[in-house]
């Protein structure tokens, strides 16, 4: 990856803007919202209430969220904040997504987005969901590291 590359990465929890850790994401938000062209599980997890989508196309709902270009370092500084290296952190794929507004069956985009292994979810700690919108009312139970 060099410094000028750009990334399509779809946010759908603390780093959508006017969120909790918007401040990592110094990308160029693309206009609209945008939601999963697959289905994915949605919860909010745990004591922190971090918002986790599972890696687990085909279940769950469409999710809600917004679309950022973003650059190599702002990409490094999400994959840092997401703990892309750590066994329970999140993991980076490839996904792709379609504006809400769209009636075009062909209007879709890929885009990274950080999703949880499906190994990592244990039913004790879900407090909401699955759900399609992570919303602020749910930002508000959020706890940082």
């Amino acid at each position: 990856m060099n410094d000028t590359e750009q990334f399509v990465v779809f946010v759908f929890g603390t780093l959508k803007e006017g969120f909790p850790n918007f401040a990592t994401n110094r990308g160029s938000r693309i206009p609209g919202e945008y939601r999963t062209l697959q289905r994915y599980p949605l919860y909010l997890i745990g004591e922190r209430h971090s918002p986790w989508m599972i890696d687990a196309p085909g279940e769950g709902e469409h999710v809600t969220g917004q679309l950022f270009t973003v650059d190599t370092r702002t990409l490094a500084d999400m994959d840092v904040l997401e703990r892309i290296t750590a066994a329970d952190g999140y993991r980076r794929r490839e996904i792709e997504v379609t504006p809400v507004q769209s009636e075009r069956a062909d209007d879709v985009t890929q885009a990274f987005a950080y999703v949880k292994p499906r190994d990592q979810l244990a039913s004790a700690l879900i407090r909401k969901g699955p759900m399609p919108t992570y919303e602020l009312t749910d930002a508000a139970l959020y706890r940082p590291r």
